[in-house]
């Protein structure tokens, strides 16, 4: 009988994002966790020990000793850029925590130390744990709108408030809602995957108008509350709203096409499907005020189809067992969701809207000069246990 071969996984980061990956890898058939890696001795000493493998205290220590064939990041957002080079530097496959950077010059060192390492490894996989592309109502709104069937988009509206966090999440850890710890706030750690989402489902805008509150409700130096409006090449809109200071939260999308209306809110996706395009109604209509005629139904989803960070992984797993294949979300895509991001913020800060791309310079040299500036002082300073299961969407 041929033995099974696993893939050697090492761990970067033992906070509250790494340990939720220790709870399913240990549980992952085609998997070997040859090392876990944390700056904190007594964290990495610990969780070694919990899953029967090596501590490390230093990331190139785990990439130089263990024996890896790959590496899960899960560690502060600036760190994710000098890890994930010098992984693909060793040739070795990488799975990086959102986002994938803080901004987008850092993103490009990323990508481009991928596409270096690439060619002279052709089957290297890079995966990004966009793990809210494997939510049922997400994929079915996907398929809905690749279909067409809702022909020519004219407006999304996305209201997502349910990110509600305390100022004790804020005060645990000392590298939180710091524009040097974490280079921002909603955008850059809630809402990576809403912005993800947003330009899988309708690509990126061609204009962003951006208005970033800063510590409106909490005590930080970062935003809290976000509202954006997009303007798209083919003429559609876009509006997006977020905050952590909101309870209870909504998770509203609409998305309107000239041939009906989808709305995902509370756990449904209702389509009004119009009778005939609204467009050919508003030029033919003899009538000044009829609606079009349109019909009400509820999309069947399958809600028990498997999700979450685990199918991320075990897709990244597969494709390096089979020499390639497709991943849930590639890397090299984490930079449209963080174009747009960046770019609401730029938009927020210069009080103007700007076009996509945009001066990704002197976005940086912003971020810099706040990081400079700032006289911002933690209330907290040690790094708070908390069970993250709570914070990622489930629908």
């Amino acid at each position: 009988m041929s033995v099974q071969h696993k893939v050697k996984i090492g761990l970067v980061g033992l906070g509250n994002i790494g340990r939720t990956h220790i709870r399913y890898l240990s549980a992952m058939d085609h998997v070997e966790l040859v090392g876990v890696c944390d700056t904190v001795k007594e964290r990495a000493d610990q969780y070694a020990v919990e899953c029967g493998t090596d501590a490390y205290y230093s990331h190139t220590d785990l990439f130089d000793r263990s024996g890896l064939e790959a590496v899960i990041i899960a560690v502060p957002h600036y760190d994710h850029t000098t890890i994930s080079v010098d992984a693909f530097e060793r040739g070795l496959h990488v799975m990086c925590e959102k986002p994938l950077a803080v901004h987008v010059n850092d993103a490009k060192k990323s990508l481009a130390a991928y596409e270096k390492a690439n060619r002279e490894h052709p089957n290297l996989m890079f995966g990004i744990m966009f793990q809210e592309r494997t939510l049922p109502f997400y994929k079915k709104l996907k398929d809905i709108v690749d279909s067409g069937e809702l022909g020519r988009l004219t407006r999304v509206t996305w209201i997502n408030t349910a990110w509600f966090r305390s100022q004790a999440y804020y005060d645990s850890g000392d590298w939180r809602a710091t524009w040097a710890g974490e280079g921002g706030g909603i955008l850059t750690n809630q809402c990576p995957h809403n912005l993800d989402t947003y330009q899988w489902l309708f690509g990126l805008p061609a204009r962003i108008s951006g208005h970033a509150h800063i510590g409106k409700y909490h005590n930080i130096e970062v935003e809290d509350e976000v509202t954006a409006y997009f303007e798209h090449e083919n003429g559609m809109i876009g509006h997006f709203i977020v905050t952590t200071a909101e309870s209870p939260g909504t998770n509203r999308m609409e998305i309107i096409g000239e041939n009906g209306k989808l709305v995902y809110e509370n756990g449904k996706i209702i389509l009004y499907k119009n009778r005939i395009s609204m467009l050919q109604h508003l030029r033919e209509s003899k009538s000044g005020f009829d609606n079009v005629e349109s019909w009400y139904t509820e999309i069947p989803v399958r809600k028990s189809e498997p999700n979450g960070h685990k199918v991320v992984t075990e897709a990244f797993v597969q494709a390096i067992l089979r020499g390639g294949g497709e991943l849930i979300a590639h890397g090299t895509e984490g930079i449209k969701g963080l174009t747009i991001g960046n770019g609401i913020m730029l938009s927020s800060f210069k009080k103007a809207m700007v076009d996509v791309p945009f001066d990704a310079d002197e976005y940086e040299r912003i971020l810099k000069e706040l990081i400079r500036s700032s006289k911002y002082k933690k209330a907290g300073r040690n790094e708070t246990d908390w069970d993250m299961s709570g914070s990622f969407s489930t629908s």
